[in-house]
């Protein structure tokens, strides 16, 4: 069995791309036992040709049409063969140590289910994303209204060494196949986001940790393929929204009454609203 199989979901973004694989190669040592397979989904730049022509050893897998994260990532899970998976964006960068360091943690803390690394955007700042609370009510509201620091869906103080959090990013998931198995891996109903808060529930639901690691850092170009046109961006605004719908009827609406219920709803509506006219 491969230690590790680096899995990347890839859409129209191929300068992002090629990036990424070339970080990735400039930080893998002769001694890694590591697989990369870029899974296609279906883009109409050249991507295809130009993994080809630079990177012939990866593992290209060619989608006909856009499945999705959580279907693209899950049909490279079957294909890979790693003892470990990572789940890694086409938009970012990773350094010298960022896989291999993750790597070491994993195999020393055998409970941790999956981990994560601090996420950061190309201004240097936090993407929030990657140290998350799960968007109970409380949590959601807060953070929506402008009040987030008194919310713990996105913390706003984050300690120094590695800690438990409720949910990662997929943009860089670093997951025990036994727990990503147990768990189900992503669920295929989330087209695009909100598959890697499902996916973190889960793993917790089945007794799994989920880690942060802030001594690890890797650069994040978010949004590249989300912000790419004003259809993609449409998209985004309808589809971000709908899976908050989406988490919320599956884990936690059975948890709180009709009223608390009916006002969640509400607001994820007006909040669509709002993304669709900024769009």
């Amino acid at each position: 069995m491969t230690q590790l199989s680096i899995i990347i979901l890839s859409y129209n973004v191929e300068r992002l791309l090629l990036g990424c694989l070339a970080s990735l190669y400039g930080a893998k040592k002769r001694s890694d036992d590591w697989e990369i397979i870029v899974i296609d989904n279906a883009s109409s730049d050249n991507s295809v040709a130009q993994v080809k022509k630079h990177f012939p050893k990866v593992k290209l897998i060619v989608n006909k049409t856009n499945t999705g994260f959580a279907a693209g990532n899950n049909f490279g899970i079957k294909k890979s063969s790693g003892k470990y998976v990572l789940l890694l964006n086409p938009d970012t960068l990773v350094y010298a140590n960022s896989i291999s360091s993750v790597l070491n943690y994993m195999q020393s803390h055998p409970k941790v289910g999956a981990a994560t690394c601090r996420v950061e955007l190309p201004d240097g700042s936090l993407d929030y994303s990657c140290h998350r609370g799960f968007p109970n009510p409380t949590n959601s509201f807060l953070h929506f209204v402008g009040f987030k620091k008194l919310s713990s869906y996105t913390s706003q103080y984050i300690p120094n060494y590695p800690h438990e959090i409720d949910a990662l990013t997929g943009a860089f998931a670093f997951i025990r196949r036994q727990a990503g198995r147990q768990a189900g891996w992503l669920d295929e109903d989330y087209f695009w986001n909100g598959e890697d808060i499902d996916f973190c529930y889960k793993l917790k639901e089945n007794g799994w940790q989920v880690v942060y690691i802030p001594e690890i850092k890797i650069t994040h170009y978010k949004g590249a393929s989300a912000m790419a046109t004003k259809d993609t961006r449409l998209a985004w605004a309808k589809n971000s929204t709908g899976v908050m719908s989406l988490f919320y009827r599956k884990h936690l609406a059975q948890k709180y009454p009709f009223f608390v219920n009916w006002s969640v709803y509400l607001g994820i509506w007006i909040l669509k609203l709002f993304r669709l006219i900024r769009s």
